[in-house]
């Protein structure tokens, strides 16, 4: 494997559990925080150690500068909404299930990756995909049997943000041939945290030191792995990268144990063995470049 796609695969894998680690910590704060006021302080609050980044790779100020606005600006909103969608099912669902719903982005990436890059990944690696995809279907298995009001709240959203992600993942590799991955995250930060704010004329709550904390953890956590994947996409290419978004489910699972005390049903611990041999499968099989 060369170097680049070695160090592209391992920023993913860093980036899947900061994510998953910020999506605990919302999961959290939701339960009592607007998800307006949630996306407001997380966007802030990662603008530290993007910040930081850059400063410590020697680029600040002029790596957060972008050289085409109006790709920031589309993939800030975009990806904005995306945050909002992710939230809501956040609010609604166990950690777990957002991620395993979740995984239908990197379902949706691959073809969108192979159309819109012309990228040219092996036909093998589509039924691999799918495999993991009917396993995403067997962890939801309770959720498709049993529907309920806030069930399918959760579900209506979280499938909304696999569809967003989708796009926003494709369109930040286009971006990262122009543009420095501290330059998107900034950009998005930004963007993101004007979205939040503006959900103040609806009414926002008063925090305690314990929300507080929840609230700067998800920023910081979030702001990371957003440097990691936008690093990652800039180094590998992202039908590559996409399988090894599965590793998001172990981390999932086990902060919902953790830190919530649930676990899966019968069912769903048949979907992740095949979430997982699908991943590890697509992870060893030779790729045409």
């Amino acid at each position: 494997m060369e170097q680049s796609h070695f160090s592209g695969i391992t920023l993913r894998v860093l980036s899947v559990f900061l994510m998953t680690a910020m999506s605990a910590a919302v999961h959290t704060a939701a339960q009592t925080v607007p998800v307006g006021q949630i996306m407001f302080w997380r966007s802030i609050t990662a603008l530290i150690p993007i910040t930081l980044y850059v400063w410590l790779i020697g680029a600040f100020p002029h790596g957060v500068v972008p050289k085409r606005l109006g790709l920031h600006v589309t993939r800030g909103l975009f990806g904005a909404f995306s945050m909002f969608l992710s939230f809501v099912s956040l609010a609604y669902l166990p950690v777990a299930n957002v991620q395993a719903i979740a995984y239908l982005a990197p379902v949706l990436t691959v073809p969108l990756a192979a159309f819109l890059l012309k990228e040219d990944p092996p036909k093998s690696l589509y039924i691999w995909v799918t495999i993991g995809f009917v396993g995403v279907l067997f962890v939801l298995w309770d959720a498709l049997e049993a529907p309920e009001e806030r069930m399918w709240i959760g579900v209506s959203a979280a499938l909304g943000y696999a569809l967003t992600m989708a796009f926003v993942r494709v369109h930040i590799k286009k971006m990262t041939h122009t543009e420095s991955a501290s330059a998107i995250a900034f950009s998005f930060a930004i963007i993101s945290a004007c979205v939040g704010l503006s959900t103040l004329l609806f009414g926002w709550s008063e925090l305690n030191w314990t929300e507080m904390r929840w609230l700067a953890l998800a920023g910081l956590l979030g702001g990371a792995g957003h440097i990691a994947s936008s690093e990652a996409v800039a180094r590998t290419r992202v039908s590559m990268l996409a399988p090894y978004d599965y590793t998001g489910l172990i981390w999932a699972l086990t902060f919902d144990f953790l830190l919530f005390a649930t676990l899966p049903h019968l069912m769903g611990w048949a979907g992740m063995i095949m979430i997982i041999v699908a991943a590890v499968a697509v992870a060893l099989m030779p790729r045409r470049l």
